[in-house]
């Protein structure tokens, strides 16, 4: 399984767009037709691998913002800094 996961990861890594990935998920942030280009094509590479694929995507939609890969991620931790 891990091969079949790790074409996919590197269709991501290599799209250029910002993403993150962990135990469970991979994350990318970008415009729409980009982000679901790379998830089309991470798909397929892992179609290759067996005649089954399962997929979960979750989409947070907010015209207008960035960086928010990170920028979540900053914003919790500050607050847990300041709940101290």
């Amino acid at each position: 399984m891990h091969d079949a996961v790790a074409a996919a990861v590197k269709i991501v890594r290599e799209s250029g767009l910002p993403n993150k990935t962990d135990s469970m998920f991979t994350t990318i942030e970008g415009e729409w037709d980009e982000v679901f280009d790379v998830v089309r094509r991470a798909t397929e590479a892992v179609g290759k691998f067996g005649s089954r694929v399962s997929l979960v995507i979750k989409a947070d939609i907010r015209p207008g913002y960035s960086g928010e890969l990170t920028a979540k991620v900053e914003r919790l931790e500050g607050a847990l800094i300041q709940g101290d």
